[in-house]
């Protein structure tokens, strides 16, 4: 069998629906095997975006992201993608093509050191110049993506290699010695942990990624009911516990909830579940959590004690690690924590999220309420990244694992609209929605034609106020208001939106948004709604840089 067709093979081995990409000379013979192959191929409009669809369609499905680019600069627009890929734990395989292996190192047309750019944003990457090596490589490449804690692997493909023959194998396990995940907890961490649960007064439970990417969501709920611990989410784990339910306090750090954050601080012990402690969440790292004990679940040994020095490590799966410790539990040790939740009770009555009426213009506030509202919660909600994603963090309930993309280790702009397609195409009966600024849909406003191409009902949401919010916001408050870079000048996003072919709406008044979020909702196909918003609105509560999270500013905008 051709290498070609060796890797299309091993695709569909992995049970692989959907590849992103784009074509060029070095992949030819890998698109043309496509031609044939029961594979859905998504054309993106850059390779960027490709890898940022992947992704979308890892982190709303569960399963492994592919994603195919030529050598040179086909591989190097993968790059971001692939980046934030790894900053955030996805499961994504990328395979580039590559100059013949005679000539690499030669400086050959497109070619690029592929192993090398990515070395640093990788789980693991692959350069394969023997045919032979294709099939073990690709299998060993899926098995690393998906396991321990999960993340990209770049497999670069010479294109004589795509050509040659070889024997097809795809029967031999993958067994690396260098490789072994740990997926329970030490028995004796989990007694140690139980025994700091059970005599804590002022418990919280810190939810990270790592919740939905082990499907621990179930367990948390019921660990944290058992013991009526409250719970907040990181960005990055929104949806691992129900945002309606009365134990949740939402995000943390800095712009999270001033009563998450004054319950971390007021804690006596904190029990993080696969979230890694980022220095976004801590602030002001000697007054983290002054008073309390630290529990910390990780698959990833080396995420604990990183930032944050812990007391009870325990290294594992958390669906798992939660498993065993509510087989531990013992009910005549429960500790009594009802002064603990009136206290919690009060703190979110003090200082509740809040923002001001709408004037002339719409509040960003209240347009993500509204399809919080319209879409009863149960949207796939995709986000760029600055004011945008903050506001959509703190307004739209997340209920739901796997429904809330967004950039949070890289900050990726330009990653929500991309990765809203991999979503829709992964789970195509879910409402998927975008919220965009303006400055960030146009980072990858291409892909209005894949879009198109594929008449994806997803709607795009721009809250635009004519800037960079996020760092205009920053400007305004610690640079004099000295605008620097940040003032946009943007075209018509209706008018772009119908040149694709795409339905484009322009919202500018408090008085018409709520019918206008109907009608996105229930129309059939994909739209650009431009809400002009507040210009200089900004993300409250906000933890300045270096500060501790318990000083925070302001409450409302």
């Amino acid at each position: 069998m051709r290498g070609a067709n060796i890797i299309i093979e091993s695709l569909l081995k992995e049970k692989v629906e959907v590849i992103f990409g784009y074509p060029g000379g070095a992949v030819i013979p890998i698109f043309d095997v496509l031609y044939d192959a029961p594979l859905k191929f998504v054309l993106t409009r850059h390779e960027q975006a490709a890898a940022h669809a992947a992704d979308g369609y890892a982190r709303s499905t569960g399963k492994v992201g592919v994603c195919l680019a030529t050598s040179g600069p086909g591989a190097t627009n993968l790059t971001t993608g692939i980046a934030t890929a790894h900053m955030d734990s996805v499961p994504i395989v990328a395979l580039t093509g590559q100059v013949k292996t005679a000539l690499i190192g030669n400086d050959a047309f497109q070619e690029a050191d592929v192993t090398g750019i990515t070395r640093s944003i990788t789980k693991h990457n692959y350069l394969v110049k023997r045919v032979e090596d294709l099939a073990p490589t690709i299998k060993e490449a899926f098995f690393i993506a998906r396991t321990g804690r999960p993340g990209p692997v770049v497999i670069d493909i010479p294109v004589d290699v795509q050509i040659q023959e070889a024997e097809f194998d795809y029967s031999k396990d993958v067994s690396m010695r260098s490789y072994r995940p740990t997926y329970f907890g030490h028995p004796g961490q989990i007694k140690k942990a139980m025994r700091l649960i059970s005599r804590s007064k002022k418990p919280v439970i810190i939810a990270g990624g790592g919740v939905i990417i082990s499907g621990a969501a179930k367990e948390l709920k019921e660990f944290a009911k058992i013991f009526n611990i409250p719970v907040i989410a990181t960005l990055m784990g929104l949806g691992a516990y129900p945002a309606t339910d009365s134990l949740f306090l939402g995000m943390p750090g800095m712009h999270g909830t001033m009563y998450a954050n004054l319950a971390i601080t007021e804690s006596d012990l904190l029990i993080s579940v696969g979230a890694r402690f980022d220095d976004r969440v801590t602030g002001k790292v000697e007054e983290f959590a002054p008073g309390a004990k630290i529990i910390h679940i990780d698959i990833d040994p080396t995420s604990i004690s990183k930032n944050i020095k812990v007391d009870v490590p325990i290294v594992g799966d958390a669906k798992n690690i939660l498993g065993q410790l509510i087989e531990e539990i013992n009910l005549k040790k429960k500790p009594d924590l009802n002064r603990w939740i009136k206290r919690v009770k009060e703190l979110k009555k003090k200082y509740p999220l809040k923002y001001g009426k709408s004037g002339s213009k719409l509040k960003p506030q209240h347009v993500v309420e509204e399809f919080y509202t319209q879409t009863k919660g149960k949207a796939i909600v995709s986000t760029e990244v600055g004011q945008n994603q903050m506001w959509a963090a703190q307004f739209y309930k997340l209920d739901y694992p796997r429904c809330f993309l967004s950039s949070g280790g890289l900050g990726t702009m330009g990653y929500g609209f991309p990765a809203a397609i991999g979503a829709k195409i992964g789970n195509p009966s879910k409402e998927v929605i975008v919220i965009a600024g303006d400055g960030s849909i146009q980072m990858n406003i291409q892909e209005l034609a894949t879009l198109k191409t594929y008449n994806l009902a997803v709607k795009i949401i721009i809250l635009n106020n004519q800037h960079l919010g996020m760092v205009r916001q920053w400007q305004e408050l610690f640079y004099n208001r000295r605008y620097s870079g940040t003032v946009l000048k943007n075209p018509d996003f209706v008018k772009i939106a119908r040149g694709y072919g795409i339905k484009g709406m322009k919202i500018t008044k408090p008085s018409e948004f709520k019918k206008a979020v109907k009608d996105i909702v229930s129309y059939k196909g994909p739209v650009v709604a431009d809400f002009w918003i507040e210009e200089e609105e900004n993300v409250f509560p906000m933890v300045p840089s270096g500060e501790a999270i318990n000083r925070m500013i302001g409450g409302m905008a």
